[in-house]
């Protein structure tokens, strides 16, 4: 997610929920971005929504994401428009107005330059209406919080969206193409079947609002979060997977238990059942506690995922690979008692314990993934630990001195205190953004050979480059 020498711009046309949530994502990766709302309140909403990504989006990676962009709000659409290279219309769903507004971005904008609507249900064909260059519209459909779900579905001309889909990875986010344009794409066609039948479920008094959400949180919706859909059925069928699955279970479908092709009356008394049910549901929060606790739980649950790197994981471990190589510097020279940068990031809200700071296994987290660097500094990297040699930990002292919060910049410096044969001692010191000394660590590691688990004497190429230290 490194941000290129030439930055891409951004312009975004609507500061809802949606484009605020854009404008977010593409500051907080380090892209400038110039936004246009006739909304006098649009200002104040999207800075709402940029809080919240500063709170949570850096908390999924091990490693500081780069500086800021630039943000601008623009009078116009002409004035949001001119020399940037990618373009986000995010206004409400009406087929018409995002017409007019697409023949306004292209009387002012470059003619390279990607038009991406995030309209959730629009194909592209509709949208390029008479447009004189149609291939430069496309669909690039978010979910909320755009800041923090990666996925983002791709529909339109080939070149534009493989051009999209780049971008969209310097953003660490998860480009689905599309292939053919069909209403309402993928995933919210799925999402509909589901509302559809939550609906009748609710009419028919069959359910309430926490009751299905209850359903989902509990149940399939933690399996579908790390395997989907076909992936989890598919360790249902056992041994024989999706065949045996299919054979077992594809009769039911002749059965009459749902109503997918129907939908209940939206009434008055439906509406105002649902609503209720739902401030029933959340009453002792609020709006922004809700979305404090959404974000929290999204981190928590993602980072777990990339411990296997699984789904979403595998997905944020490529990017920290990215981010690791300009938050730590292999430049520096390393020599012994001499501290180099080993470690940058930022403290995410999942790492606080009871007294709202970070909890002290985070602390060896933190220094454990510091001494990380320094072995890879010295060789004992993949191919050194695959030939069956690495370092074990053997003593571990921290001194906690200040305490480190949720959002704090906190970075390690570690220096070789002593490199003797079997021995490696390292001290480690981490400070915060202010430059003070939150703790300090001492770790003692030994030089094993992974067959045997015994300790043995470093081979090449580390014994040389600890050599060259003394």
């Amino acid at each position: 997610m490194s941000a290129p020498e030439k930055k891409i711009q951004f312009a975004v046309i609507g500061g809802g929920v949606i484009g605020g949530g854009w404008v977010a994502r593409f500051l907080l990766t380090g892209f400038d971005v110039k936004v246009f709302d006739p909304d006098h309140e649009a200002e104040l909403k999207i800075n709402q929504v940029i809080e919240n990504a500063r709170r949570s989006l850096p908390g999924l990676f091990e490693y500081l994401l780069p500086d800021e962009g630039s943000l601008i709000f623009c009078s116009n659409i002409s004035e949001a428009v001119s020399d940037v290279q990618w373009i986000c219309e995010a206004i409400p769903e009406h087929l018409n107005l995002k017409q007019e507004v697409f023949t306004e971005i292209q009387a002012h904008c470059s003619k390279d330059a990607i038009i991406a609507s995030s309209t959730s249900g629009f194909k592209p064909s509709a949208l390029q209406g008479v447009s004189l260059n149609p291939e430069q519209i496309i669909v690039a459909h978010p979910f909320n919080p755009v800041y923090l779900i990666p996925l983002v579905e791709l529909v339109g001309h080939s070149k534009t969206t493989e051009k999209a889909a780049t971008i969209l990875k310097e953003l660490g986010m998860h480009p689905l193409t599309v292939r053919k344009e069909i209403d309402a794409h993928i995933a919210d066609r799925l999402l509909e079947a589901m509302w559809r039948e939550s609906l009748w479920l609710i009419n028919d008094d069959i359910a309430t609002t926490k009751e299905i959400d209850d359903a989902i949180r509990y149940g399939f919706g933690l399996r579908w979060a790390q395997m989907g859909m076909f992936e989890t059925y598919r360790i249902a069928g056992g041994e024989d997977g999706m065949t045996h699955f299919i054979e077992q279970f594809g009769p039911a479908l002749k059965w009459p238990w749902t109503r997918l092709m129907e939908v209940p009356e939206l009434s008055e008394e439906l509406i105002k059942k649902i609503a209720l049910q739902s401030d029933q549901q959340s009453d002792h929060y609020s709006i922004t506690e809700l979305e404090h606790i959404r974000d929290d739980n999204l981190v928590a649950l993602m980072r777990s995922l990339k411990t296997k790197d699984w789904g979403v994981g595998n997905q944020l471990n490529t990017v920290d690979e990215s981010l690791e190589s300009t938050s730590v510097k292999p430049s520096e020279i390393l020599t012994q008692r001499s501290p180099v940068l080993t470690s940058s990031r930022v403290v995410p809200t999942s790492w606080l314990d009871v007294n709202d700071h970070m909890n002290d296994s985070r602390y060896a987290e933190v220094f454990s993934k510091a001494s990380d660097i320094i072995l890879r500094r010295i060789g004992s990297d993949v191919d050194y630990i695959a030939r069956g040699f690495n370092y074990f930990t053997v003593d571990m002292q921290i001194s906690y001195l200040n305490e480190c919060l949720a959002g704090d910049k906190i970075s390690v410096f570690t220096s070789i205190h002593l490199a003797e044969g079997k021995k490696l001692d390292l001290r480690h010191e981490m400070k915060n953004a202010q430059g003070t000394v939150c703790a300090t660590c001492t770790q003692f590691l030994i030089h094993v050979n992974l067959a045997s688990r015994k300790s043995c004497l470093p081979a090449e190429p580390v014994a040389s480059i600890l050599k060259a230290l003394n």
